[in-house]
């Protein structure tokens, strides 16, 4: 057991230190998908800027031709503002091209080309101002549409340049991508091997337990060596179940932790990148289909898989930690009132029996001395189960019934679900062990917990069950857990 344990603490600690490993990769991608984003946002705002400028120009011309036609006063002022907003247009512009040479000097030709156009645009209202109709006035028609035709010229070639810069970043992009999902990808398959090989191993060590606690019951009182060598070994197997407790809630949750935190940021990620290709389709910029479906689907699903994964990890890590600790809780007996106890448990299930139209009849059961915690964690599973394990088109009804024996309390948790294989009677009640098809969420943890807590009251369960006929289990229950009975659990 101890060289098991050796081996299987180095296979953990080369497991998680792959883990690191990918997580570190997988920080280094985000950072990367981080700056191809900026810089895909930075190409769309370029774009989004030459086209803005170019319909200032268009809208000063449509100006200047209406003043020219019809002096009116709101066609000055039309212009004058569009040329208010052509100055800070260019220089957001000139600021974002700045670190590109060719662009620059594109865009000083487009602003001398405007400016020259609204120096026309002026003279030529000027003028108009100064003569009563329009008949003798040189409108300058030809030149204002050829640096009209100038402006949407430069826009476009600035604009082509800066969508192929965009067609590179987004392959760019994807291609980190893809090299993040591959990356993310392994780091659950590393997660859940090291978690499939302490699990393994921790029911590797509940069986020895077992072989050992057999052993110990068959010691004749007189071979007081024997019990006590293998007492020894009981306290052993004991200890390697803490230890390995120890590695599931600490080192084994700290990777996870960081699986979580990492596929949340990959998440946020994916956040302003749908909201600019939704923007550009918006704005009618091409965006190719595979960046869309990426987008919009690809990394969403990778994101949602690996979400799942780690959170059936943290309920499998739970769940052990549930188990081990409840196997060092101290039992608190006290009188219960079983009727009232169990009326509690139905009460707060009843909005799921509400939903799938069922319900729980409850005869008069018998009162008990014992532990309050442990009987409210056995009949909040069972019922649970009935719930959860319905047969499909039928409305769950649940029996509880009870009697006293002598020393002995009997109660019977009764449904009419979809029933457990007569083969599977016993290993229902096993560690992660589960019957009958798999379609509804869980671990094949509740029933070993309720095992396990039923033998700590002093008790026995076991199934009676047929397919498509419901089950029913049966609870034999010290009915006074109190002095000699608190000893004996």
């Amino acid at each position: 057991m101890r060289r098991l344990s050796r081996v299987t603490v180095g296979a953990v600690a080369t497991g998680f230190a792959l883990l690191v490993i990918a997580g570190g990769a997988t920080t280094w991608l985000i950072e990367r998908v981080a700056d191809n984003t900026a810089l895909v946002s930075h190409s769309l705002r370029v774009e989004l800027g030459l086209s803005q400028f170019r319909t200032l120009s268009e809208q000063a011309e449509t100006a200047r031709r209406g003043f020219l036609l019809d002096p009116d006063a709101r066609f000055a002022r039309a212009v004058e503002g569009i040329a208010g907003n052509m100055g800070p247009a260019l220089e957001d512009l000139r600021a974002m091209v700045r670190d590109n040479a060719d662009q620059s000097h594109l865009l000083d030709r487009l602003a001398a080309a405007s400016r020259e156009h609204l120096i026309l645009i002026r003279r030529s209202m000027a003028q108009r101002r100064e003569e009563t109709s329009p008949s003798g006035l040189d409108f300058s028609w030809d030149r204002s549409t050829q640096l009209i035709q100038q402006v949407r010229e430069l826009a476009g070639i600035l604009t082509e340049e800066e969508r192929q810069l965009l067609d590179e970043r987004i392959e760019r992009q994807q291609a980190s991508q893809r090299i993040a999902y591959g990356v993310i990808a392994l780091a659950a398959v590393l997660l859940m091997l090291v978690a499939a090989g302490t699990i393994w191993v921790t029911r590797s060590t509940l069986r020895a337990l077992h072989r050992t606690s057999g052993e110990l019951a068959r010691l004749n009182d007189d071979l007081e060596g024997a019990v006590q060598a293998r007492t020894v070994d009981l306290q052993r197997a004991n200890d390697e179940i803490q230890r390995f407790a120890y590695i599931v809630s600490h080192d084994l949750r700290s990777p996870l932790v960081n699986v979580m935190g990492f596929t949340s940021e990959m998440e946020a990620t994916i956040r302003p990148l749908s909201e600019l290709v939704e923007r550009a389709e918006t704005e009618g910029f091409p965006v190719s289909e595979d960046a869309k479906l990426a987008v919009r689907e690809d990394l969403p699903e990778s994101i949602r898989f690996i979400r799942a994964s780690t959170e059936k990890m943290d309920r499998l890590i739970n769940a052990i930690l549930r188990l081990s600790r409840e196997g060092r809780r101290n039992l608190a007996p006290e009188p219960i009132d079983m009727n009232a106890l169990v009326a509690g448990i139905v009460g707060s299930s009843q909005h799921k029996l509400q939903d799938v139209g069922g319900e729980v009849r409850v005869s008069p059961l018998p009162s008990l001395v014992s532990d309050r915690v442990g009987l409210e964690q056995i009949f909040s599973n069972l019922i649970e189960n009935a719930i959860k394990y319905r047969k499909p088109g039928r409305p769950p009804v649940i029996e509880i019934r009870g009697r006293r024996e002598g020393e002995r309390a009997l109660f019977e948790v009764a449904d009419n679900g979809r029933g457990i294989d007569p083969k599977d009677h016993d290993r229902v009640f096993d560690l992660f062990r589960r019957s009958g098809a798999q379609d509804q969420p869980g671990e094949g943890i509740g029933l070993a917990h309720v095992r396990a807590m039923v033998y700590r009251l002093g008790g026995i369960i076991s199934c009676e069950s047929t397919l498509d006929a419901g089950a029913t289990f049966c609870l034999s229950m010290r009915a006074d857990l109190s002095d000699e009975g608190a000893r004996a659990s």
